[in-house]
């Protein structure tokens, strides 16, 4: 069956009675039906065909309808596989290149910037904090960390030297480890106020750096607080605040070295 080639659903009902549709009347015509009739049966039939050509454009619209929609989905399809397939090779790529510079990927820690600078003492006095031994305070003060810093790029790493131990044992450790005769090493005794007050803060933390049981860090900390609280800490007489310096030295050179944590 043709297309229709227009929409039946506008169609205008001919007036079947003027001359244009004589022909047809004519063939309609009898003893027993009139023009007039004749008319109105070319009317009933044209809107009998009217229905029917509107029921085929309907379907015709459905049909065009579902194809356009087929059309839409197949297209969405194509075009969700391609994006897909983008996809995919962009991650291929990314995993590609992830492989050869992987330092470039290489996750960053969430941390907090640093406002505290990082103390780093001689070999010579991490040695004597972790072993629980005496260590002078010079090491901990702003001219002794500065002389570690220019120290540790001279020290030879490979390099070992024997030294004797507070057991009386004798053992070898690397030579940036053991004490320079060369250096000017300042006693507890004639340290400065200040020079100890830079240097106690750090060596609280080098205790608790390498494991020092909690009693005797809470006595270093409880001595020295004393020490800066004492009525002589301010006093007028400068020998009675170097007294107390002098009482320090000596209290920390005899105390025997403190038991090391248990783990």
């Amino acid at each position: 069956m043709p297309l229709l080639a227009e929409d039946p659903n506008l169609a205008v009902l001919p007036d079947f009675r003027t001359e244009e549709y004589a022909a047809a009347r004519a063939h309609l015509t009898s003893d027993t039906v009139d023009e007039e009739q004749a008319a109105e049966l070319l009317a009933g039939l044209w809107h009998t065909q009217n229905q029917a050509d509107r029921r085929r454009w309907e379907a015709r619209l459905a049909e065009e309808a579902q194809a356009a929609e087929e059309n839409r989905r197949r297209a969405a399809e194509e075009e969700a596989e391609r994006r897909q397939a983008a996809i995919e090779d962009q991650e291929a790529a990314i995993s590609e290149e992830r492989k050869k510079n992987k330092s470039k990927y290489a996750p960053i820690r969430d941390v907090d910037v640093p406002s505290n600078p990082v103390i780093l003492p001689s070999q010579y006095a991490v040695r004597k904090m972790k072993t629980g031994e005496y260590c002078e305070l010079f090491y901990f003060t702003n001219t002794g960390l500065e002389e570690a810093s220019r120290s540790s790029f001279a020290a030879d790493a490979d390099a070992l030297v024997m030294i004797t131990s507070a057991d009386g044992s004798h053992k070898w450790i690397p030579a940036g480890a053991a004490r320079d005769p060369k250096a000017q090493v300042i006693k507890d005794d004639n340290l400065t106020w200040e020079q100890f007050n830079e240097a106690a803060p750090r060596m609280i933390v080098s205790m608790k750096e390498n494991d020092w049981p909690e009693d005797r860090i809470d006595m270093h900390i409880a001595f020295w607080s004393a020490l800066q609280n004492h009525r002589w800490r301010h006093a007028f007489d400068t020998h009675k605040q170097r007294a107390l310096l002098l009482y320090q030295a000596q209290q920390s050179e005899n105390q025997s070295a403190p038991p090391r944590r248990s783990a």
